[in-house]
């Protein structure tokens, strides 16, 4: 996908670091994550970037008819996406949703509800969103209009007032603040610290079959990752996934997501505390507990009918043996596989051992017994 968090695909490729694995790889760009979802499952496509959410969505039967199970290996990204909003609201709204609330009930009472974007309705874009929102006293499924935009397309759409904000990778929220279309509202490390976003899967049978592949592909991504993580190679980095055949874009609006500063567009600047990471951190371990997090999502906001077997599900789609079995090889220590509680910005914990109490405690929700 035309996103900067594909970086570790691409530079594994420009590189040579799959061809030093043994691989022979071809990169092909999809339009859009179901697109991308149909090449995986008929088999046209055999490793994908993906939202961390897909696979877990698989597994509950959630990501389409007759999708294949999809495992995750190895997370490609972590942190690194934005919430950006309509320059209307400039001055007005920052990082509380709660100064948006008026807004929305007028639309809502109005039969003119304000409009948000995201990427998919399973996807980790729509969590954040709707978790953002709904933090602020807004309930996504009732007031206001969520719609699927692929990435790509997000700032022509808001161009064109189909939006008053969304939710994507970047650099499509830069790409915004730069042409003065919109600012950044939140990040979404700001919602959740380190929290997991793109991963690189498999369907489960491709993963049973080619498992020497599978750990083959880790190795470079690793590598990538180490690479894309030293500042020094920014901007060779921005300048590389700038090309026409990849993001197609203005390097700057890479660049301006990956330093040490956000400056949101609204006149607000402040350090990035968690910047998009690749492999520092051993960020690349598939946790269980990130899988579980999705679960009390889809459970929460009735997409999931009951409740989930959130370990069951989480055991199935998350495979740190190839994660370890890979940095093995590298002569690398995996990390620890920690899956304790984690706190969001609105201060509530999430515990993975209780998932079930943490997914009925919100205020607002869907729930679908």
């Amino acid at each position: 996908m035309a996103l900067t968090d594909a970086a570790p695909l691409i530079v594994a490729h420009e590189k040579g670091l799959f061809r030093e694995q043994g691989l022979n790889v071809t990169l092909r760009r999809a339009a859009s994550w179901t697109g991308l979802r149909d090449a995986v499952n008929k088999g046209e496509t055999h490793g994908a970037q993906m939202l961390f959410s897909m696979p877990v969505a698989s597994a509950c039967g959630l990501l389409g008819i007759n999708q294949k199970p999809l495992i995750i290996p190895w997370v490609l990204s972590r942190n690194g996406q934005a919430i950006t909003l309509h320059n209307t609201y400039k001055g007005k709204v920052a990082a509380d949703a709660k100064n948006l609330r008026d807004a929305a009930i007028e639309g809502r009472d109005s039969g003119r509800p304000l409009v948000f974007g995201h990427t998919l309705r399973v996807g980790t874009h729509a969590l954040w969103l709707r978790y953002w929102l709904a933090a602020g006293g807004i309930h996504p499924g009732n007031d206001v209009a969520l719609i699927t935009v692929p990435p790509a397309q997000m700032v022509s759409n808001m161009r064109s007032a189909r939006m008053d904000g969304f939710c994507s990778g970047e650099p499509w929220n830069a790409r915004a603040v730069a042409e003065e279309l919109g600012y950044t509202a939140t990040t979404s490390q700001e919602i959740w610290p380190d929290h997991p976003e793109k991963v690189f899967a498999f369907t489960e049978e491709f993963a049973q079959q080619h498992p020497t592949t599978v750990v083959a592909s880790l190795k470079a991504l690793y590598q990538a990752g180490i690479w894309l993580d030293d500042p020094a190679n920014r901007n060779e980095a921005a300048a590389l996934l700038a090309r026409p055949e990849y993001l197609d874009c203005d390097p700057a609006w890479i660049t301006a997501r990956l330093g040490e500063l956000t400056t949101y567009g609204d006149g607000r600047t402040a350090p990035n505390k968690h910047p998009m990471s690749f492999a520092r951190g051993n960020a690349s371990r598939p946790r269980a507990s990130h899988a579980i997090w999705i679960l009390t999502q889809f459970r929460r906001w009735g997409l999931h009918y009951g409740k989930p077997d959130y370990a069951g599900l989480a055991a199935r789609v998350i495979r740190p043996d190839f994660y370890e079995t890979a940095l093995k090889e590298l002569g690398v220590a995996p990390s620890s596989p920690f899956d304790g509680p984690e706190t969001l910005f609105d201060g509530k914990v999430f515990d993975p051992t209780r998932p079930e109490v943490y997914a009925t405690s919100f205020n607002l929700h869907n729930l679908i017994n």
